[in-house]
């Protein structure tokens, strides 16, 4: 029987923001939206993918004070959808398999201490941290593997590869994590290719188009006519007279 105190009782309040700025430097800002939206594109056909990061995942039904904010994270098997907070309960219980900390000289501590305790005893399956200034962390990037028997994080050992590259893996990702003149970056180790960010991503597109139409001299120079040059360059006709045209 409901009690006239219950029935009083106020609706549990989950927040989805503090009101704090989301990022205290611009390269703890940078890589937070270069990790969330290299992934979310990597991730963009898979409808039980979801990618986000800088949100509040509640892991505790009626305790809004456990709560937990990853820099980037993602989780399998879930639908891919907007959200103003990650209520574990409501998820079927499912947690991100994958977290990215940045850390900075606030956020340091916490990250490898508290966070750390936090993600295992919940069952995030691989913890990365990465210090974009070196200042914090040595190796600048980490990972750790949780050992489901021990809910203990293990480390993850790092590949060097020939030309020097720092390097590791996630199994939950199947991706690597690596340091290019030490600025972190996602690799499919599969293809070898580099995640782009939609910026990249464009700026990948101009270079190449830059480059179709300024072959189109050189094949028109070898005597092929403009509709062979456009069929090489799958440019249409029409686009190969502008381009002469101008």
């Amino acid at each position: 029987m409901t009690t006239f105190r219950e029935q009083l009782k106020p609706d549990i309040i989950y927040p989805h923001s503090d009101g704090k700025p989301m990022a205290e430097s611009d390269p703890a800002r940078d890589y937070l939206i270069y990790g969330v939206e290299a992934l979310d594109i990597y991730y963009q056909n898979r409808t039980d993918v979801y990618v986000s990061g800088n949100l509040y995942i509640y892991y505790t039904q009626g305790v809004p004070s456990d709560v937990v904010a990853p820099d980037v994270f993602v989780v399998f098997g879930v639908r891919k959808k907007k959200r103003l907070t990650y209520k574990v309960w409501e998820e079927g219980y499912i947690v991100p398999s994958f977290v990215l900390e940045v850390t900075s000289a606030t956020t340091q501590e916490n990250d490898q201490k508290e966070k750390s305790i936090t993600y295992a005893s919940i069952g995030v399956s691989n913890y990365f941290q990465y210090d974009p200034t070196g200042d914090y962390l040595n190796p600048h990037l980490q990972g750790f593997k949780l050992n489901t028997a021990s809910r203990i994080y293990e480390r993850i050992e790092p590949d060097i590869l020939p030309d020097g590259t720092f390097s590791l893996h996630s199994d939950a990702l199947n991706l690597d994590l690596r340091l290019i003149y030490d600025e972190l970056r996602f690799f499919d180790p599969v293809t070898g290719n580099k995640l782009l960010s939609p910026k990249e991503t464009e700026q990948a597109r101009q270079e190449s188009e830059k480059a179709r139409y300024g072959a189109i001299p050189q094949l028109l120079a070898r005597g092929l006519s403009i509709e062979e040059a456009a069929t090489i360059l799958s440019l249409s006709v029409e686009q190969v007279r502008q381009y002469l045209e101008k």
